[in-house]
């Protein structure tokens, strides 16, 4: 079994997501007391989030590479940076590491059962086009809410589901912003901000979501259990 890397803290509420995920599907596939080979790295959310808000993306790549470099000195055979916006720095650590970078973006658009997707994530998120290029590269047409929906998902975000805030009022507004994706053709709703799964499920959406930590963690636990190649023998 490889061993995951996982950065995170941002914010640790969908990091233990990732935590509990991870070890549940290893369970599931090897059975008895089998659990995930994890390195967990939980940084202070302050910090990066002040990078977000003070547009300091420099200072925010310089962080998360020196974090993600920690976690392959320590043993990582992989890693996986436990945010969606955070990924807008995803590069400098596909540059930075030498084992490899799974981008959350791949798992959701693998996960995706029709070329039309919504999105919905914070502000950055879905305003900038880091993550809907990457969509759209792997053959997604994107579709983003109204300027007022997009400002509604990112207050939820970071005024409550990152605090550990699950409210029946704002699970109905967002769900009523799913329904307007979907009765503007998207085939599926992807859940771009990891903590927006942990009020938001298949109950909750007249289409499909697409989970992005869950697809993220399942694809982590796919390559930490996958046989190696074989190596040939060396001919004497």
């Amino acid at each position: 079994m490889r061993t995951i890397g996982l950065l995170g803290g941002m914010s640790w509420e969908s990091t233990a997501l990732y935590y509990r995920v991870t070890n549940e599907l290893v369970r599931d596939r090897l059975g008895g007391l089998a659990s995930a080979s994890l390195l967990v790295r939980s940084l202070d959310f302050r910090a990066v989030r002040a990078c977000q808000v003070e547009d300091r993306w420099d200072d925010a790549a310089a962080l998360l590479t020196a974090e993600a470099r920690i976690l392959e000195s320590a043993g990582a055979d992989l890693v996986l940076l436990c945010t969606n916006y955070m990924h807008k720095v995803a590069p400098a650590l596909e540059a930075a590491l030498s084992v490899p970078f799974l981008h959350i973006a791949d798992a959701v658009a693998a996960a995706a059962p029709g070329p039309v997707v919504g999105l919905l994530g914070t502000a950055g998120t879905v305003r900038e086009p880091f993550y809907r290029d990457r969509l759209a590269a792997r053959g997604l047409r994107v579709l983003v809410p109204p300027e007022d929906d997009v400002d509604l998902v990112d207050a939820a975000i970071f005024g409550e589901l990152c605090r550990g805030v699950l409210s029946d009022g704002t699970r109905a507004q967002l769900r009523a912003v799913v329904a307007r994706l979907a009765e503007r053709g998207a085939q599926a709703v992807a859940l771009s901000c990891t903590e927006l799964e942990l009020l938001l499920g298949p109950d909750d959406s007249p289409v499909p979501l697409l989970p992005s930590a869950r697809l993220h963690a399942t694809a982590a636990v796919d390559l930490a259990l996958a046989v190696p190649a074989a190596v040939p023998a060396a001919v004497v």
